[in-house]
């Protein structure tokens, strides 16, 4: 079992989480994030990676991917601890106002403070029906790296942004791409349909993948038409599904019975758990990663004072306090 002790325990490794990573580390706050999935970004990452995101202050356009690779970076230098594909599960208060939490993964995280920032919960794959038994040798669900897709035949499942933009951006690299959707509807955006079509990727639609096949690593995948593809990376991008999970044991107020009512300090009603983003609720709440950055701000400084109730509440302006090289 892995034990840490920090001051803040973020769950969720979204953007919101990632910029509360940053802004703990700059309190002088020692951070762990939790996520249930194995890489960072949340929804960005797993579903509109290569898509252009117009509302991030300061950036007229900036990519999804790009944008998750900048939280990263900015929040490096405080050093977070990263606890990713293990979901927060249990929660347990100890003696001195310490807060426990113990993951699927057998992680148990000691914290000061927990600042939710799950987004819309627990954000699981759907499973592809076919070829389960050759994820991590060949099948996966996110696509992190274009560089391991490079020289290979590559079969992308689904309908959705993820799926395009994840054809999109493999094409260049890849021996081959071949988008496969059930529909003849895609759901994606349009414009990002038109550019497959005018790409070199091979779409087939009406049809799903039936059978994969190969040794220690994939090497073909079947069709319901018949066909039998070369493939040595299948990217499942079938959608997700999301819940609140274990958090509902948490003894949470809860709105709609999914997201977390919080006050004007970004408190919920269980002392010590703090929460921003699309998870937390209030009156005139808007769901914008723009909205959930100034949260979790709010969320991180008020965490500082329920920590040390001598801090000051303003964390001073960051041209004062240089993050350390």
């Amino acid at each position: 079992m892995s034990v840490l002790d920090v001051d803040v325990l973020i769950v969720g490794a979204g953007p919101v989480g990632l910029f509360g990573a940053y802004y703990a580390g700059a309190r002088g706050l020692r951070t762990a994030i939790v996520d249930a999935l194995s890489q960072v970004g949340g929804q960005v990452s797993a579903m509109y990676p290569e898509k252009e995101i117009y509302d991030i202050a300061g950036f007229p356009a900036v990519s999804g991917r790009r944008l998750i690779a900048g939280l990263v970076e900015q929040a490096a230098p405080y050093r977070p601890a990263y606890v990713l594909g293990e979901e927060a599960q249990r929660l347990e208060h100890v003696p001195g106002g310490l807060l426990v939490v113990k993951t699927g993964g057998g992680t148990e995280i000691t914290a000061r403070a927990v600042v939710v920032t799950g987004g819309i919960g627990t954000f699981t794959p759907r499973p592809l029906p076919a070829g389960e038994e050759f994820l991590g040798r060949g099948l996966e669900y996110f696509v992190p790296d274009g560089a391991d897709y490079a020289g290979r035949d590559v079969v992308v499942v689904g309908g959705g942004d993820s799926a395009v933009d994840w054809a999109l951006m493999l094409h260049p690299i890849a021996s081959s791409v071949t988008l496969v959707h059930r529909r003849a509807a895609f759901r994606a955006h349009h414009g990002s349909v038109e550019r497959l079509k005018a790409a070199p990727v091979e779409i087939i639609t009406n049809a799903q993948v039936t059978a994969a096949h190969g040794g220690h690593r994939l090497e073909r995948v079947e069709l319901s038409t018949g066909a039998t593809l070369p493939c040595q990376r299948l990217v499942a991008a079938l959608g997700f599904t999301a819940n609140l999970g274990p958090l509902r044991e948490w003894g949470l107020d809860l709105h709609d019975n999914r997201h977390l009512v919080v006050d004007s300090a970004m408190r919920t009603n269980v002392p010590g758990i703090f929460a921003a983003g699309d998870i937390a609720d209030y009156d005139g709440k808007v769901r914008l990663i723009a909205v959930g950055f100034g949260e979790v701000a709010t969320a991180v400084n008020n965490a500082a004072v329920h920590i040390d109730p001598a801090a000051q509440l303003f964390p001073g302006h960051s041209t004062d306090h240089p993050a350390p090289v």
